[in-house]
């Protein structure tokens, strides 16, 4: 069978607190960017659950999912990522956690500090998911269905 295309997809959270945005600031092979709490789909995992994790991960909080923000692609010289954005809110944060490998620290960013730091971001889509919430781009989370034998299939490994 030749090469099948298939898209990687990736989850990121919108968290909006007293009018300013959690991102983190993490170490690529580009230097220190900002991007929102963010991963890859893990094998058995819904998006959500997935978003639920980086953000747990990558800033030591707990998430709570409220809404689906947009779902965009974005490809590459090789790679397609296809990335679902949730808003949602912050819970406890667990300050004896670790941040996620390349994660330097979290920050509360104003849309202005957003607007004033984009040639830092770590995509256009950093910007772009904060401008779809504040545009009121929400979609319930009732539209993202995992199947259950994805979640089985984790269950019987």
């Amino acid at each position: 069978m030749p090469n099948r295309w298939k898209p990687n997809v990736t989850v990121a959270a919108i968290i909006e607190r007293d009018g300013r945005f959690l991102l983190v600031e993490e170490d690529t092979a580009d230097g220190l960017r900002l991007n929102n709490p963010a991963g890859h789909l893990d094998p058995g995992e819904s998006p959500i659950e997935a978003c639920v994790r980086e953000v747990l991960e990558e800033t030591a909080h707990d998430f709570a999912p409220a809404a689906l923000v947009f779902t965009r692609t974005r490809t590459g010289d090789d790679i397609t990522y296809l990335r679902f954005a949730f808003a949602g809110t912050v819970g406890t944060h667990h300050e004896w956690r670790a941040l996620d490998e390349g994660i330097v620290r979290t920050v509360w960013m104003t849309l202005d500090e957003l607007h004033a730091s984009a040639a830092r971001h770590r995509s256009p889509l950093v910007l772009q998911s904060i401008q779809d919430y504040l545009r009121g781009q929400r979609a319930p989370l009732a539209l993202i269905h995992t199947d259950a034998s994805v979640l089985q299939a984790t269950a019987a490994r």
